[in-house]
């Protein structure tokens, strides 16, 4: 197959970016597991994927923390 000269449509652009999301998710979460179970260690991360690794964590507890509905010392139903 002939590759096009023509740059990707905006829709393939807008794609590509949702899966790369996506894809970072499952790469952090399988980083999550291998920490968990021994495998890989915070150490052996290099220092730059550490920090990122940290401020994408800070990132989702504030977000998680802001979508909270439920007091925590409310009690349920």
């Amino acid at each position: 197959m002939e590759k096009s000269n023509l740059p990707p449509s905006e829709d393939s652009r807008r794609e590509l970016s949702a899966l790369d999301a996506d894809f970072i998710r499952v790469l952090e979460d399988l980083i999550e597991a291998l920490l968990a179970n021994g495998t890989l260690r915070l150490t052996d991360l290099p220092p730059r994927a550490l920090e990122k690794l940290s401020q994408r964590k800070r990132v989702r507890e504030r977000v998680r923390g802001s979508l909270d509905l439920i007091d925590d010392d409310e009690e349920l139903l």
